[in-house]
């Protein structure tokens, strides 16, 4: 694969639709444009803003902006985008319910922490405390079992507040809450206003696996060259991010005009990655696991359907 291309993350990128909701755009797995679904302002969902500066001559990416990783999994099960950066959970309850999306590769890890105010300096220091939570998501999973290693009861201990993750930083801010936990940029907000990270959220079975790339069972069977010609830009994309983190800011930064610290901070909290090795699959796993003993799943997934990992190890082999 041709990476010295260089890298154009303005706002004029070409081939780049910036579209809210779901997605109207047309799948191109036939040729032509093809779809990347994303969500807005997320420092863990920019590799797509890559694709462009080390994609293959011939190549051509849209860009459709959703509200949820929810929005992008049904967006691909229903063929409305060809692929998606998304969350690992949205594709673990799309499996569990026997839909049509594969991870094909991972994306990004990290992006979350659990914030607390600068009186709350120890775990034990939340009891009685009101925290911030979303819940159904994984973040819900991650605080509790972390509340649960630290000795304390999420359900008696604390006073657990459910929040949307665009107002977790705002209902801090204004005292509502006393500590949190959300993806970012919500607990760099807090930190740059003076929030502190209480405790680390990756201590758990799931680790830091967070943000991966999907599509359709249908497209991988029915055009494997697009989706390796997809995951090898993916790759790519993974790799120059890693590698220029000033850029990934910058992109940001320029993209959706957010606060250069909190971009930042954000983006220490936050690995770029591909790989879908053994010891990653496991973690999905896990999540799985955990996805049913919280009830956001209603029943085990089969790990077969979970994973296709055919491109990135060809991918690695090249």
């Amino acid at each position: 694969m041709n990476v010295t291309k260089p890298l154009a993350l303005t706002g004029a990128l070409a081939a780049v639709a910036l579209v809210a909701g779901c997605a109207p755009a047309e799948a191109s797995a036939e040729g032509g444009t093809i779809t990347v679904g994303t969500l807005r302002s997320q420092p863990h969902l920019f590799s797509p803003y890559f694709y462009e500066g080390v994609a293959e001559d011939g190549l051509e990416f849209e860009i459709v902006l959703f509200d949820t990783s929810s929005d992008i999994k049904n967006a691909i099960v229903s063929g409305s985008i060809d692929f998606g950066v998304t969350g690992a959970a949205s594709v673990v309850s799309g499996v569990a319910e026997e839909q049509d999306v594969r991870i094909v590769a991972s994306a990004a890890d990290g992006g979350t922490r659990i914030v607390a105010s600068p009186d709350i300096e120890t775990a034990e220091d939340l009891t009685g405390k009101k925290v911030g939570f979303p819940m159904g998501a994984t973040q819900e999973i991650l605080l509790k079992r972390t509340l649960e290693a630290e000795g304390i009861d999420p359900a008696a201990d604390v006073e657990l507040v459910n929040l949307p993750f665009a107002d977790m930083a705002g209902a801090y801010e204004s005292g509502q809450i006393d500590a949190f936990i959300s993806a970012e940029t919500g607990p760099s907000i807090a930190i740059v206003g003076g929030a502190h990270e209480l405790l680390s959220a990756y201590d758990t079975p799931i680790g830091k696996t967070n943000i991966v790339l999907a599509t359709s069972n249908s497209l991988i069977e029915s055009d494997p060259e697009l989706v390796q010609d997809v995951v090898d830009t993916h790759v790519a994309a993974i790799e120059e991010m890693s590698a220029d983190t000033q850029a990934w800011a910058d992109g940001l930064v320029e993209e959706f005009a957010l606060d250069p610290e909190v971009t930042q901070t954000a983006i220490d909290n936050t690995w770029a990655r591909w790989e879908l090795d053994d010891a990653y699959v496991a973690t999905l796993e896990a999540m799985g696991a955990e996805m049913l003993a919280f009830d956001q799943i209603a029943s085990e997934i089969d790990p077969s359907l979970l994973v296709d990992t055919t491109f990135v190890d060809a991918a690695s082999a090249s």
